[in-house]
């Protein structure tokens, strides 16, 4: 192993010290020899003192001496844990990420290709009389969840300057027959100045720090999930802090025929915001959101109107015994939407071409236990559901619930080894419903 360059750099020191000392004692020993040859009787005391003099002189210059090239050209421990900084920079970078195998059994599949057979999907489970007949008792093994991330700060008078970047193997498929070279897909792209953060990441209306650990990458159903582009301002207070932005808008809407339609004809922002509170007993967090659904189409379907709608809920981690935590999430309103990892529709076309916002909900909670340091497991119970108008489409969502029971052993501080089942169901507006039941196993590798 390599020696620290502090060390290096103190051995050095030290034997140039020392080689100082060493020619100063020679030059001492010979003007001695050279008296005592000449007959003359030198002080010896008087020499010793300029000798020790000498010394000090020469250790105060060499302390004064500005740092070599080679120390200010080095690279050095960053400020934020685990960075680094470059030669010349105050910027500190940090690299990180894992690598992770997923291994997935289920008892039907979502069709082939589809991401939804290797993670949990709420909209692709399979519903009708049929569900599942397009294959039974599936396999699947994938590397897709691993990532990759940049981090950077750097100080300035108007507070830290930092960036985000983050990757994932989720993005277009691969051929599964030879190569499996999946393209990334961008996660987090973000910046940030004081209080103030512009790109994209989750949405303000979320806190991740409720969601579950699982070893299903899709998750629970019953949460708010959305990764968006946004300006937020993020401003501390004593016990917690209040976030606000302005996000990405996307209209969904489900026609009468059952199609989903993407309008993209929005004009103005989605608005979200969170009120987050550190206490005693947990943290806990209060999300809204409003947003304007609005289509404008002169094809089909011939539509133009707007509404708006919002939605609030309520989050929190609370701690229990030694190190077990309890974790819920619960929404409400008429333009949840998207934010429910997709599954619902954000708005419902009646047959007079007229946006109608369903009344939505979700839940979710969940329970970590540790059994020792190293070995936890958790349950997670979700559900959302969809008031859906008379007319709507018979394939149109209308409610979900599923179910995560799990096993994680991390026999190192950068490794996971899980096992987990999940059972899943998914009814349309129809009546027709289906049910999933999957087990998956995983190895996580982190750095």
């Amino acid at each position: 192993m390599a020696a620290p360059l502090h060390s290096i750099e103190g051995r050095m020191n030290l034997l140039s010290r020392s080689t100082a000392w060493s020619l100063a004692a020679a030059g001492l020993l010979m003007q001695l020899a050279i008296g005592a040859h000449a007959g003359a009787a030198p002080d010896v005391q008087t020499q010793l003192d300029e000798l020790t003099k000498k010394m000090e002189e020469i250790e105060k210059r060499q302390s004064a001496a500005p740092p070599s090239a080679a120390a200010s050209n080095a690279v050095t421990g960053g400020d934020i844990p685990g960075s680094f900084k470059l030669p010349g920079s105050n910027t500190s970078v940090k690299l990180g990420g894992y690598v992770k195998l997923d291994a997935v059994f289920s008892d039907k599949s979502a069709g082939v290709g589809s991401t939804a057979d290797l993670e949990y999907e709420a909209g692709a489970v399979p519903v009708g009389p049929n569900a599942g007949a397009n294959e039974r008792n599936q396999v699947k093994l994938h590397a897709r969840q691993s990532r990759f991330f940049l981090e950077t700060n750097t100080p300035s008078s108007w507070g830290d300057a930092k960036t985000y970047l983050e990757f994932d193997l989720f993005g277009a498929s691969g051929n599964e027959s030879v190569s499996n070279s999946h393209g990334l897909r961008v996660r987090h792209a973000y910046g940030t100045l004081g209080h103030l953060l512009a790109g994209q990441t989750w949405t303000t209306a979320s806190d991740v720090a409720t969601y579950p650990e699982t070893v299903d990458f899709g998750g629970p159903a019953g949460v708010i999930f959305a990764r968006q582009a946004q300006v937020r301002w993020t401003q501390p207070f004593s016990g917690g802090e209040w976030s606000i932005a302005l996000e990405n808008p996307e209209t969904v809407v489900a026609l009468p025929n059952g199609d989903s339609f993407r309008a993209d004809d929005d004009r103005y922002p989605d608005i979200a915001g969170n009120v987050k509170f550190a206490t005693r007993w947990g943290n806990y967090s209060i999300a809204g959101l409003a947003r304007q659904l609005r289509v404008d189409s002169a094809s089909a379907p011939a539509s133009r109107d707007q509404k708006w709608g919002g939605a609030v809920g309520v989050n929190g981690v609370v701690p229990l015994l030694h190190a077990d935590d309890l974790r819920f999430s619960a929404y409400y309103g008429n333009a949840i939407g998207r934010y429910s990892i997709g599954f619902f529709p954000d708005a419902v076309l009646d047959a007079n071409d007229r946006l109608v916002l369903p009344t939505q909900w979700l839940a979710m909670a969940a329970y970590r236990h540790f059994w020792t340091p190293n070995l936890r497991s958790t349950i997670a119970l979700s559900a959302l559901r969809s008031d859906n108008p008379d007319g709507t489409a018979g394939s149109v969502n209308r409610g979900a619930e599923s179910a995560h029971l799990n096993l994680i052993w991390s026999p190192t501080a950068k490794t996971n080894l899980g096992v987990e089942f999940i059972h899943a169901s998914r009814e349309v507006q129809n009546g027709q419903s289906g049910t999933l039941n999957r087990v998956q196993a995983a190895a996580q590798y982190l750095f």
